[in-house]
């Protein structure tokens, strides 16, 4: 049974992933506006209307800013652990009670899509990557990790797609313009992935079994594309792993619809 993972955006200034079986569609986050992921969603041919629920990973406004509207405006439910729904304050605006979904680590179902949350270390309130599969197919989103910990390792192992953040090349974030408390909140192990860390963490999912990775979550300011990219094949490299042919690497873009990735 045909499983799929789309980048809708992933970056710093918002986020949003479709994940679809064949009969049903979910959201992990609604980082920009409403309109934005409704256009988003047309240009790859698909709905807002069909979208079954909005997974929300932690309250910080590039992952939840478009969540309430849509919630409204289609009546979507909103999916989020006790502590970020009270986190998110009115920052999602009112999301009608039928809508509202507080959740636990334990699995559910949404559908005939099986939904996994699991602890990441970031610096938030009860922030949490999912995993959703459909039969024997699984994909995950595991991204706002401050350090790739032997925890997350574990849950992404029978992943056959893991999106994986690669926030930042430490030496850009070091001579960048960002203030000294937000360089340090960034790189403490409760804030982003580095490329390095990125690096390091396809490495061992690669060595786990891991069939696919996409590199997203990266910083406007203190990244670029082609480096996070590089940074990560010659490490896979490095470990007698080769891109393409052991394991496919890609990137997942910022601003943009990335593509559809199938696992069949």
């Amino acid at each position: 049974m045909a499983l799929s993972l789309t980048p809708l955006f992933s970056g710093s200034s918002g986020n949003a992933i479709l994940i679809c079986s064949e009969r049903t569609k979910i959201l992990v986050d609604a980082g920009v506006s409403g309109k934005r992921l409704e256009q988003a969603l047309l240009s790859i041919g698909e709905n807002i209307r069909d979208i079954k629920g909005i997974l929300i990973t932690h309250e910080h406004s590039d992952h939840i800013q478009g969540a309430g509207i849509l919630s409204r405006k289609h009546d979507i439910p909103v999916y989020a652990t006790e502590p970020t729904w009270l986190a998110c304050g009115d920052k999602l605006g009112s999301v009608h009670s039928r809508l509202t979904r507080i959740i636990s680590k334990n699995a559910f179902y949404i559908d005939d899509l099986l939904i996994e949350p699991y602890d990441i270390p970031h610096d938030a309130a009860d922030p949490v990557g999912y995993c959703v599969s459909r039969g024997t197919r699984k994909v995950a989103v595991a991204t706002d990790l401050g350090h790739f910990s032997k925890t997350v390792e574990y849950r992404l192992h029978a992943c056959d797609l893991v999106l994986l953040e690669a926030n930042h090349d430490s030496e850009m974030l070091a001579a960048g313009k960002y203030p000294y408390e937000l360089k340090q909140r960034i790189k403490s192990r409760h804030g982003h992935l580095s490329n390095e860390d990125a690096a390091d963490a396809a490495l061992r999912l690669a060595a786990a079994g891991v069939s696919s990775i996409l590199l997203g979550h990266l910083s406007k300011e203190n990244n670029l594309e082609q480096l996070a990219f590089r940074t990560v094949t010659d490490t896979l490299l490095q470990g007698g792993i080769t891109p393409g042919r052991d394991i496919s690497l890609g990137l997942a873009f910022r601003d943009r619809v990335t593509g559809v990735f199938s696992i069949k």
